[in-house]
């Protein structure tokens, strides 16, 4: 199970996370992957009483996908963190080379490719560093780095709450001598980007279950816990534990909106008044009817404190 190593940063986040509406839910606008735009909140300066200073820097919670294990595939799971300035450029970052809360995530990017994002009419343009990553690093596989380039895609749209095509660029380096640049790269990671990336069907990219409330490293206080995420499981059928250490010290299971051709939202309130002040895991699965047969579920987890 994972760690609680993160746990101071992502409280921070926790209280960002706390406000946003899962995808799918309410009366977001439906996208044509079978999935939904995120809700992100207003970010608003803090107030000073001195109008003579500077602005303190705006802070939003924002949307990231990040790979992970999904029954013995990699898949993206989505969790939010907060930033500060531009939105767009600090998301796109993060995919490169970023640091996800939850430690069983990862970035399939290696960092230092991303000079910023920005909305450039119908599109989201991401500007690479100069030859950054035109082949694929040792070791990936082709299906992950097809894979990378939808993290990124994905991230940007849910920042943007947009289906705007992503394009990437590299800035072309000025002639000292008057004579013209050789043609820039039109691959990143070995993936031809030659036209601008749309994003790819859900069932292709997408864990089929995802825990995005509570945030990993949460502190609970009170008897309740509130859990959300999305799922397409088996009959809408989300099993759930919750595990102290490797004893299991809860469980049930929650009702999803729907399964099969999307991902849907579900939630579950826990009464937790029974546990002591602690450390917890949160344990999310979707439900196997081939029992062991097939691949198997697909589990996502956050830990917690009781406070």
């Amino acid at each position: 199970m994972s760690s609680l190593r993160h746990r101071r940063r992502a409280i921070a986040a926790a209280l960002a996370v706390a406000t946003l509406t899962l995808a799918g839910c309410g009366t977001e606008q439906s996208t044509t992957s079978g999935e939904t735009t995120e809700s992100t909140p207003d970010a608003t300066p803090s107030p000073s009483d001195d109008s003579s200073e500077a602005p303190a820097p705006i802070t939003v919670a924002v949307p990231l996908y990040y790979a992970g294990d999904a029954g013995g595939q990699v898949r993206l799971f989505r969790e939010f963190q907060q930033v500060e300035g531009q939105a767009l450029t600090e998301a796109a970052r993060l995919v490169d080379g970023g640091e996800p809360l939850d430690p069983d995530y990862r970035t399939l990017w290696p960092g230092g490719a991303v000079k910023r994002a920005a909305v450039t009419g119908n599109l989201i343009t991401v500007t690479l560093k100069g030859d950054a990553f035109t082949e694929r690093p040792d070791g990936m596989p082709e299906a992950e780095a097809r894979l990378a380039i939808q993290q990124m895609v994905m991230t940007l749209q849910g920042v943007e709450q947009s289906n705007a095509p992503v394009k990437f660029v590299r800035p072309q380096p000025e002639s000292t001598d008057g004579t013209e640049s050789d043609p820039l790269p039109t691959t990143l990671f070995g993936v031809d980007v030659t036209e601008p990336v749309k994003r790819a069907k859900w069932i292709n990219t997408m864990s089929m279950l995802n825990v995005t409330v509570p945030a990993q490293g949460s502190a609970v206080t009170g008897d309740e816990l509130v859990v959300e995420g999305v799922a397409s499981s088996y009959e809408a059928n989300v099993p759930w534990e919750i595990r102290q250490g490797d004893t299991v010290v809860l469980e049930g299971f929650a009702t999803a909106d729907g399964w099969m051709d999307r991902l849907y939202p579900w939630d579950i309130t826990i009464n937790i008044s029974q546990l002591e002040p602690g450390e917890y895991t949160f344990v999310a699965r979707t439900s196997d009817p081939s029992e062991g047969e097939g691949r198997g579920p697909t589990e996502d987890s956050k830990d917690f404190v009781v406070n």
